[in-house]
């Protein structure tokens, strides 16, 4: 089924939602490669127009912010978006009252998850609904006709970002990388056990990501024989706050470890081999859609807490990610 035009309606997106709603606007640009994709942000602002727009720009053609519609049942006497129209219209949201208003939106077909897809005009093979945020927007893409297992190419980022990561991270060296940190503390695998992790790895390269909340970790990481602290360093200046030059780090690695983090997911949309780690948190809901995932969780040694998991695990699920990469 092919599409000239596609509107994609969300609620909103922090740059978190963004980077985990990434894979799904990738799977729809390599659906239907030719359409004008618009995503709209129906009841605030979106990072696809903001801090992640660059990371967007092959796969997103328009951003809408704050259109002004999917709040009440009232706005379904209207038409949002009055004059426009387009081929599919895509709702990812589950709430029936604002489904209902996104369905007044002209359209051609209207894809909706809400009320089992009672709204919709196509349903995929199975209406249950996944636990993971991904899973249910892949469902739409199949809902629309399309094929959820299609990814798209290498993410298009800016020169600046990977001249920067180039110099950081130059050719040659086989580079792991190592992101300790977690927006909670109690999401995050012991620091000791990253550290012991990366002396022990033979014939690469640590990197270790660290962001702003980890700057207490600095002088530990560093102290690491060889080890590279890429976000740290007075090449990245300027651009290390942002998701972007992380991602094209992310590209120059063979294999990462992360825990349940917004690191996890910058590193994941690098497209290299990831190990996941997760305690208090649910990977079915929350693990990062890499390409090439293991997740190891605290439950399945014996645990709730994240040092359950113990060294010679991640050790061992990091080698095998290192020995299957291909060449980056």
């Amino acid at each position: 089924m092919t599409f000239d035009s596609i509107l994609v309606y969300v609620g909103l997106d922090l740059v978190g939602d963004g980077l985990m709603k990434l894979p799904f606007a990738r799977t729809l640009r390599a659906n239907w490669p030719r359409a004008r994709i618009v995503w709209c942000a129906g009841k605030g602002p979106s990072a696809f127009a903001g801090g992640l727009r660059p990371i967007v720009a092959g796969l997103i053609d328009e951003t809408i912010e704050n259109a002004g519609f999917g709040s009440s049942w009232t706005e379904m006497f209207g038409r949002p978006l009055s004059g426009r129209a387009f081929d599919l219209v895509i709702d990812t949201q589950r709430r029936l009252a604002t489904s209902l208003v996104v369905r007044r939106v002209r359209h051609r077909r209207f894809v909706s998850g809400s009320a089992g897809f009672l709204l919709s005009d196509g349903k995929p093979a199975s209406t249950a609904k996944p636990r993971a945020m991904h899973g249910q927007l892949l469902q739409l893409v199949e809902a629309a006709g399309g094929d959820p297992t299609l990814a798209g190419g290498t993410l298009a980022l800016p020169g600046e970002a990977l001249a920067a990561a180039a110099s950081l991270l130059p050719p040659g060296p086989v580079y792991v990388g190592l992101a300790p940190g977690a927006g909670n503390r109690a999401k995050s695998w012991p620091l000791a056990r990253y550290l012991e992790l990366a002396r022990g790895l033979s014939g690469a390269v640590p990197v270790f990501i660290l962001g702003p909340d980890e700057r207490d970790w600095i002088d530990a990481c560093r102290a690491v024989p060889g080890a590279i602290l890429p976000l740290q360093d007075a090449t990245a200046r300027g651009i290390s706050a942002s998701p972007i030059l992380t991602i094209a780090l992310a590209q120059r690695l063979a294999a990462s470890v992360a825990n349940d983090s917004g690191g996890g997911h910058m590193l994941a949309a690098g497209d290299g081999a990831l190990v996941s780690l997760f305690g208090p948190t649910d990977p079915a809901k929350f693990a990062p859609a890499a390409r090439r995932l293991t997740v190891l969780k605290a439950q399945d040694f014996g645990g709730a807490a994240m040092d359950a998991i113990p060294l010679d695990a991640v050790r061992a699920a990091l080698q095998s990610s290192i020995a299957s990469a291909g060449p980056r």
